[in-house]
């Protein structure tokens, strides 16, 4: 291998080779720390072409990496170029006419939340690592978040992609077509590759009227089966207005509300947290929510009757992660199943995790409006990372009661290191076969986040 910082200093401005630090080399759980030879920050596309096609002709590993939050490990470096995109982070354009945004894959998801609403528009995406989280890593693991019940998840956002491929060329079309039927529709090939096909440095997005209304409530609900019934009917009632709707277990919102200092609206062994959104003046959207529930029997309701109490109501889902530190480290699980299926699958993966082992505690919570749960799980009084020792059973257990339900062991944060064996049990091997002669075609010498994604 040449000695990349004398390559690099010849080929970029200086400014565009970075110095490590723990935020770019640790990963999200610190659990994983990158040892690269090098780290790039380009400003320019021009500059990510210029990386690429060195790096392809001296065949140098690259790594992509937006704003380092990841859970599974796809943006940890061993070797190579380290490349991360936080500089390449200009809003190229915002296009009302055809209700779109055009951003560079370094823009903060929040930064693309507030242009679009000092425009008076809405971009839909809502995650819990929104201010730091780029544009560029949400795509290439194709993120959901808490409004895919109605605006789908980051695939359904996107309009256009500029890609450089690994040897340095560029495709590019970020052109508002919101109809094209010529041939392929290339973009989906980079969405969700987790950078193991090419760099994404822009996108253009989906724009959406802003709500002018919301009512949001927080229902305590006996059980799951209660909360899909009531999921049905309130889809059923309000249509696409119904935005978001959350399941929290009773020990995911106690430990929340301890953290919070904020009081559960709610004592049950089970809470929904839904909210409906209208694009149109309603007036009476809290009214009609109201009555919906009392006649429905779900009278173990409260409303918010002010936008602190929507708040204090959302910071209760919001900082279930952050109260679950105390616990220790967890090991984490990002799945899904059919709606039908969640109630069969947390009853079912609890008994068998709590037979197996001894104290373990659940942390249950997540989108049951499309089916995707964060189930973690912690064992007793091992608070450190030795917990991971235990990670390989405590999965199979998990993902197997997955796969009996038809489900995912990824429902929003992707593959990376941490999953790649469990791919072939939710893929079938002509699907993998296609993956990997996709990569091969793109990617010959592996370059490309090797060692990610694909087993």
């Amino acid at each position: 291998m040449p000695d990349l910082h004398t390559e690099f200093s010849r080929l970029l401005p200086a400014d565009e080779i970075a110095e490590p630090s723990p935020t770019l080399l640790k990963d999200q759980r610190n659990r994983f720390t990158s040892a690269p030879d090098i780290i790039l920050q380009p400003r320019s596309v021009e500059s990510v072409q210029t990386i690429m096609r060195f790096c392809y002709e001296h065949r140098i590993p690259v790594t992509p990496q937006g704003g380092n939050t990841g859970l599974c490990g796809a943006a940890v470096s061993e070797n190579g170029v380290l490349l991360n995109l936080s500089k390449l982070n200009r809003i190229r354009s915002i296009n009302l006419s055809d209700n779109c945004i055009t951003v560079e894959a370094g823009t903060v998801l929040k930064t693309v939340q507030q242009t679009a609403e000092a425009a008076n528009r809405l971009f839909p995406l809502s995650l819990a690592s929104e201010g730091s989280c780029q544009i560029g890593g949400n795509i290439a693991c194709n993120a959901g978040g808490l409004n895919v019940l109605r605006y789908g998840t980051m695939r359904d956002l996107v309009i256009g992609l500029e890609v450089v491929l690994p040897n340095g060329e560029l495709v590019s079309h970020l052109h508002p077509l919101h109809k094209n039927t010529t041939g392929y529709d290339l973009r989906h090939l980079f969405i969700g590759s987790e950078g193991t096909l090419g760099i994404i440095t822009a996108a253009t997005l989906k724009l959406f009227a802003r709500p002018l209304d919301k009512a949001t409530a927080w229902v305590g609900i006996p059980d799951i089966e209660s909360a899909v019934r009531l999921l049905t009917e309130t889809q059923a009632h309000f249509a696409e207005r119904l935005c978001s709707f959350e399941l929290i277990s009773r020990f995911a919102a106690e430990l929340s509300s301890e953290f919070s200092n904020l009081h559960l609206p709610t004592h049950s062994e089970w809470h929904i947290l839904l909210e409906l959104t209208d694009s149109l003046p309603n007036g009476n959207l809290d009214g009609q929510l109201a009555e919906f529930l009392y006649e429905k029997g779900f009278t173990d309701s409260v409303l918010a009757q002010s936008e602190q109490e929507r708040i204090n109501m959302w910071a209760l889902r919001e900082n279930i992660s952050a109260s679950q530190r105390k616990l220790g480290t967890s090991i984490k699980h990002d799945i899904a199943v059919p709606i039908g299926r969640v109630a069969d699958f947390v009853r079912r993966c609890a008994k068998d995790l709590e037979q197996n082992f001894k104290g373990i505690q659940i942390v249950c919570f997540g989108h049951l409006g499309d089916g995707s749960l964060h189930y973690n799980t912690f064992l007793p009084e091992i608070l450190s990372n030795e917990v991971y020792r235990y990670e390989n059973d405590i999965n199979s257990t998990v993902y197997c009661n997955v796969l009996a339900c038809n489900g995912t062991v990824a429902a929003e944060h992707g593959i990376g290191i941490i999953k790649k064996q469990w791919l072939d049990k939710v893929r079938t091997p002509a699907e993998i076969a296609l993956m990997k002669s996709i990569k091969q075609h793109l990617d010959p010498y592996n370059i490309m986040n090797p060692g990610k994604l694909l087993p």
